[in-house]
């Protein structure tokens, strides 16, 4: 199966008053590039997230956004800390004593005193909090995994069908290929008459300068590497693994391929459908940076 790189995927789970929102999205990237923001109480879970989303996602920039919301009533509580409140006590009588002042000191006033009493949030136990993270993880991975391979298969087709004309080209190509000698020796002949006086021309001479421009010429070794390289995109394009990088080396050889055949055909149509099947490789080029 064919998986593209670009997906989006969102999913959710809540449990015991806790809520957790993950969104991935991916581009094109040469590797598996996982960039993660999340809450800092979350850290500790960094490892295990990029195993699972890694299990799954083989190549890619992929943005993993982690939304944790805490409708627990029990999550936070108060704190005292009762050496600051009777250092402000000890303070407050020094100050009573020292200018004679009215005693008002109330647990009101003292609660009101910074850091005196402080709001503190309680250790949550990380495997309760992955449990529920891993659901809406993999919620998030599976339609992200779902998206990829939609735009994957409508690549696919669309590499197939560029195959098809390539096929078509290089079929009529080698179809042409034994004419192009055919003519040369025709040509050949036909100006050494001209130019020769009497209009006798060395058929072994124009043998000999045929078989040198035949193989010169020759393109069988190179057709028949295209058709090969032809099947293999198609068996590739149905093997379940990470494609495609072995897709952009076959593309590279079948391009190398298609350059030679235009450097030794000397033939108007034949170049012409070179420039169609370098056109059609191109395009199939463009599709697999898409590839995963």
């Amino acid at each position: 199966m064919v998986y593209s790189m670009t997906g989006f995927g969102r999913g959710s789970s809540t449990e015991n008053g806790k809520t957790f929102i993950v969104e991935i999205k991916s581009v094109n990237h040469r590797y598996l590039d996982i960039n993660i923001k999340m809450p800092r109480v979350l850290l500790p879970l960094e490892d295990k997230i990029r195993k699972v989303v890694s299990s799954k996602l083989k190549r890619g920039k992929v943005d993993i956004y982690i939304t944790q919301k805490n409708y627990s009533v029990d999550n936070s509580e108060a704190i005292l800390n009762k050496s600051l409140l009777e250092s402000y006590i000890n303070c407050l009588n020094e100050i009573k004593e020292g200018y004679n002042l009215k005693d008002d000191l109330s647990i009101a006033t003292v609660a009101r005193f910074p850091e005196v009493l402080t709001l503190q949030t309680k250790e949550e136990d990380i495997e309760n909090v992955w449990s529920i993270l891993s659901s809406a993880l993999e919620e998030s991975l599976n339609l992200h995994v779902n998206m990829r391979l939609v735009e994957g298969e409508k690549l696919c087709n669309d590499m197939k069908e560029k195959c098809r004309v390539i096929k078509e080209q290089v079929s009529s190509i080698e179809e042409k290929a034994p004419l192009v000698v055919n003519e040369y020796r025709e040509k050949l002949h036909d100006r050494l008459s001209e130019i020769l006086e009497d209009g006798k021309v060395d058929e072994s001479r124009i043998a000999m300068e045929v078989a040198l421009f035949a193989d010169k010429a020759g393109i069988d070794e190179e057709i028949t590497r295209l058709y090969s390289h032809l099947d293999q995109i198609h068996t590739t394009l149905e093997l379940n693994e990470a494609i495609g990088r072995k897709l952009d080396f076959i593309v590279q050889e079948m391009n190398r391929e298609t350059n030679t055949i235009g450097s030794k055909a000397n033939n108007l149509e034949i170049l012409n459908k070179v420039l169609t099947i370098k056109n059609e490789i191109e395009k199939i080029r463009e599709q697999i940076q898409n590839i995963e």
